[in-house]
């Protein structure tokens, strides 16, 4: 009940920043790069990032050195990150599989991509 709690809280703390996080723009690179998916789940997941993610895995996936990963150093292994999304990690990043559908996660994963790090 807490855990569920907690998740809530921080949804809606994530929706908040999001809002400021939402109108930024995608830098030109991002734009060119499409790394597997579309410029439209591009978009959608970079909303659907700025809503849910950016609250700790920082704006534009630059965070202040917590124990998030930086997202655009994440391995080009699309199950992988799915199966973090769905089932959370080490009981610090909580699942979002109840909240998230397969469509959402696709478009994360086609921003987290479109953001690699070279």
């Amino acid at each position: 009940m807490r855990a569920r709690l907690l998740i809530c809280a921080a949804a809606l703390v994530a929706a908040v920043a999001g809002l400021a996080v939402a109108g930024a723009t995608v830098p030109a690179a991002a734009q060119q790069s499409d790394a597997g998916g579309d410029q439209t789940m591009i978009d959608r997941g970079k909303i659907t990032f700025a809503q849910k993610c950016s609250h700790c895995h920082g704006p534009n996936m630059v965070n202040a050195g917590t124990v998030t990963p930086d997202l655009r150093r994440f391995p080009d292994d699309e199950t992988r990150f799915a199966t973090t999304v769905k089932q959370g990690k080490n009981n610090r990043m909580p699942p979002w599989g109840d909240l998230l559908g397969d469509d959402e996660i696709n478009d994360l994963w086609a921003y987290v991509s479109s953001r690699r790090a070279p």
